[in-house]
């Protein structure tokens, strides 16, 4: 994903893994330390996920999805070296590849270049992707259902449907049960009760996909 960051040498007690590691074309330098934080915790968890693939080409992730339901989606790494990931996502019009932005604090998609609207941001690339696998729904006039968030590709305006992730391993029934937790769990008035090294199991990976 990242070959290193300018901030390495200050960083010698948290240099990437061996695993982190791209081939040259796909070297991105981190902006602050802060961001290298950001996504390198991101990575970690992405990596939990079941449906990371990352370094595959946008080529490669069009041919994966080309046989999948629209709304099938895969996260890989960005092959635009001003990025770090990117969403590939199947839809009623073919496979788009959206880029993932991140800044110090957040990751965003900005699915529409011409709105000055602010979009949702995220601490990690996996809650973005679960908030628009559940963002709400609106009826057309038409009487059809359409996402309420919209992609907008050579000319089209495409809905964005995240339904189902294109998984490349098999989840630990473990990893599983941490995720349905994570789905049902009220956070304020559950979450302290449990014992602490449960707490920890479940914040390692804190997002219910």
């Amino acid at each position: 994903m990242v070959t290193h960051s300018k901030f390495e040498p200050a960083m010698s007690s948290c240099t990437l893994d061996a695993t982190m590691r791209l081939a040259p074309h796909r070297y991105k330098t981190f902006s602050s330390k802060l961001q290298y934080q950001l996504v390198q915790s991101t990575f970690r968890k992405l990596q939990e996920s079941g449906f990371y693939w990352g370094s595959i080409s946008g080529k490669e992730a069009n041919a994966m999805l080309a046989s999948e339901p629209s709304g099938t989606f895969l996260i890989r790494d960005s092959s635009d070296n001003r990025h770090f990931f990117t969403l590939s996502v199947k839809t009623d019009s073919g496979t788009k590849n959206l880029r993932v932005q991140c800044d110090n604090k957040s990751f965003f998609l900005q699915t529409d270049p011409k709105s000055s609207q602010s979009v949702p941001r995220f601490d990690c690339v996996l809650k973005l992707v679960y908030h628009y696998m559940s963002s709400p729904r609106c009826s057309t006039s038409m009487g059809n259902i359409r996402s309420a968030y919209y992609i907008y590709s050579g000319g089209e305006k495409i809905p964005l449907e995240l339904l189902k992730p294109f998984s490349c391993t098999m989840s630990s029934l473990q990893h599983l049960c941490r995720k349905t937790v994570n789905g049902h769990l009220d956070i304020s008035s559950k979450r302290d009760q449990l014992p602490q090294p449960l707490k920890d199991f479940l914040q390692e990976y804190d997002a219910p996909i």
